[in-house]
Order: C-alpha cells, then sequence, then structure tokens
C-alpha cells in the first residue's frame, strides 16, 4: 500500500529567504499563501512581468521584484526556492541548479522536481495545521483546509493560551507535566 512519507515540519520563514522564479498566476498563488500564512517572509520574486495582484501583494510584505529572466546567480542567499514559470525547461534549470547547490525547491505542478509540497494550511491564532496529500490532489488538500476551518473552534486560541499559563504552573520533570496535560486535555477529543 502506498503512503505518505513526507516528514511535516513548520519552518520560521522569517528566518529564511525564499526566492519564487515566475509572475505569472501560479507565482501569485504561492505569495497569497506564503504571506497569508507568515506575513513576516522575506521574499525575492524573479520575472519578465509581474500580475497586478503581485504587485499589490508584494507591498503588503517584504516582497522584492526583480523584472529579469532567471540566471542562477539569483539562487544565491536564498534558502527555498520555487519554480512556477510557464516553460518547463527553465523550471527544470532551476531544479538541477538548486540540486547543485543544495537548495530547497519545489517546481509547480511537477512533484518528481519537488523537495517540498506547499499544502493546504489551516491557521486559528497559535493553532496551524497543515495538510498533505502527497502531492497527488491539491485540490483535496484544499477541500480538507476548507473542512477544518470550520470544525476548529475559533476560540482554540484562548485554549491553547490558558493550557500555556496552565503547562507553568506544573511541578515535576518533564514526564510528569507531560502526563498532567496530557490527562487534563483527554476532554478534548473524547466523543460525545
Amino acid at each position: 500500500m502506498e503512503r505518505n512519507n513526507l516528514y511535516p515540519v513548520f519552518l520560521k520563514v522569517k528566518n529564511l529567504k525564499v526566492l519564487i522564479i515566475g509572475g505569472g498566476f501560479v507565482a501569485e498563488e504561492k505569495l497569497t499563501f506564503l504571506l497569508k500564512s507568515s506575513p513576516d517572509a522575506k521574499v525575492t520574486m524573479v520575472s519578465p512581468m509581474f500580475r497586478e495582484g503581485t504587485l499589490a501583494l508584494a507591498e503588503t510584505g517584504d516582497v522584492t521584484l526583480i523584472e529579469d529572466v532567471y540566471k542562477k546567480e539569483y539562487l544565491q542567499g536564498h534558502h527555498i526556492v520555487v519554480a512556477t514559470t510557464n516553460v518547463p525547461e527553465v523550471n527544470v534549470t532551476v531544479w538541477e541548479d538548486c540540486r547543485a547547490e543544495a537548495k530547497l525547491v519545489n517546481v509547480a505542478d511537477n512533484p518528481p522536481y519537488c523537495d517540498f509540497y506547499m499544502g493546504g494550511i489551516v491557521t486559528k491564532g497559535n493553532v496551524k495545521v497543515a495538510i498533505s496529500t502527497n502531492g497527488k490532489s491539491p485540490t483535496t488538500a484544499k477541500r480538507l483546509r476548507q473542512f477544518f476551518e470550520e470544525v476548529i473552534p475559533e476560540n482554540i486560541d484562548d485554549l491553547v493560551k490558558n493550557l500555556n499559563e496552565y503547562r507553568k504552573t506544573i511541578k515535576g520533570d518533564f514526564e510528569q507535566k507531560v502526563e498532567t496535560l496530557n490527562e487534563f486535555t483527554k476532554g478534548l477529543i473524547e466523543k460525545n
């Protein structure tokens, strides 16, 4: 049976530099979701042209726009690269250049050329849920995101903050604290 072997991580994107190659609809979509999830992300976009929406979106964050075609030199200083051009040869070149420089790369809509996928994300205050379909169905990830946005209560952040305060008052070693919090939060998932 096939399974998803991806390892989920939550990156502090404000500490990393992201490069998006392309300026079309897919590039704008990637930028939109990146800034929605991590408004403090540092992003550079390289493309001969940018959509009006991208120009407006760039002004809302720490986004640098460079009107140019892709050149390997643009990789310098960047940690994560997303290739979104409509020229497959350019996207493969970006992937090859990133592999040579040990940079994480995502070639949009081309799973064999991805070190990571940008999955569906639900954020409610300090609670964030990421959804992956192993690159098989972004539409399913989108629908699951919509589902979780509705079922996770809006006040979940209040619960998280209160539990954090309670955690600070618990005495004992790490294992005792975990056991106490597990017992205290058990009711969160019990079925009625």
